[in-house]
């Protein structure tokens, strides 16, 4: 989500950006929120003034043996219209936040511009590309004489599923042990377990709600809970709602879990094998730093 601070300040500068990758930013929609937004906020507070006011005068009163009906009535009409302008003050946040919840994110200085993945430009390459004198099998092949499974998965759960038997499924384990040994014991990171259902707040935090919402898969019925995407899901809401000591910086977490998608938008795309899969194991890394740091650490 782009800081409101941002949108409210340099309005300007965040439809420019968005521009870069072909968004043209609805700014009157966006004016008419915000104007809404402050005017209720004002209303309520100014409202909420009147009535402490009311209610000193209500004391005053009373301390001087005066009848305060009039006092008493006037500062529970201002308790009755307070209530009302919370409820339009609430209800221009919320329609204001699902507005920006819509909005891509900005993009650095460093990314071309462009619609979409069409516009990449390719910056480096690494090693050769191997030449064989054989034709080479793809990894449905080589696997299923390891112990892959695509038949005995689409028996189970459908397509897009794997099961895994023998040394492959070790082979499958011992990788995720490596990279999590690799990282905690090498590279500084603190390994952690979290969460696999996270609630849809923890979706929002991250950017999967509520744009992202058709590759997801939810649970019927309360609390209404959503298996996680990624554990960046779950390792980032770890700060979420907290103010973290600068010197604390940076916190490096690793975690290994399954990740869930349901790739709803990605129907005849490179479906054949362990590609798009539904169910994946992986192991993620996530770090907290200060905003001033976050490029180098990416």
């Amino acid at each position: 989500m782009i800081d409101p601070k941002l949108l409210r300040s340099d309005l300007a500068a965040v439809a420019q950006n968005l521009a870069r990758r072909g968004v043209a930013l609805d700014v009157a929609a966006f004016t008419a929120l915000e104007e809404r937004r402050k005017h209720w906020q004002i209303e309520t507070d100014r409202l909420r003034a009147a009535r402490n006011a009311a209610a000193k005068k209500v004391g005053v009163a009373k301390a001087g043996g005066q009848d305060a009906a009039e006092l008493i009535a006037a500062g529970d009409a201002l308790t009755g219209a307070v209530a009302q302008a919370d409820q339009e003050l609430s209800s221009a946040q919320r329609e204001l936040d699902a507005w920006q919840l819509e909005l891509p994110n900005l993009l650095h200085e460093s990314v071309p511009d462009g619609a979409d993945a069409s516009a990449n430009v390719e910056l480096r390459r690494w090693g050769r590309l191997p030449a064989f004198e054989f034709k080479p099998q793809d990894h449905v092949q080589v696997g299923e004489r390891l112990g892959l499974e695509f038949e005995s998965a689409a028996r189970i759960s459908g397509a897009r599923f794997a099961v895994m038997r023998g040394e492959l499924a070790h082979l499958h384990r011992a990788l995720a042990q490596f990279m999590l040994d690799l990282h905690t014991r090498t590279h500084g990171y603190t390994e952690a377990y979290v969460p696999y259902l996270v609630a849809r707040a923890a979706l929002i935090g991250t950017g999967q709600l509520p744009k992202f919402e058709e590759d997801l898969f939810a649970l019927k019925g309360d609390p209404g809970l959503y298996l996680i995407p990624t554990a960046e899901v779950s390792l980032t809401n770890l700060v979420r709602e907290q103010i973290l000591p600068a010197d604390n910086l940076p916190l490096k977490l690793v975690a290994h879990t399954p990740s869930f998608r349901s790739e709803a938008g990605s129907h005849g795309k490179d479906t054949r094998g362990m590609i798009r899969q539904h169910q994946f194991d992986k192991v993620e890394l996530v770090q907290i730093v200060r905003p001033a740091d976050s490029y180098a650490a990416h």
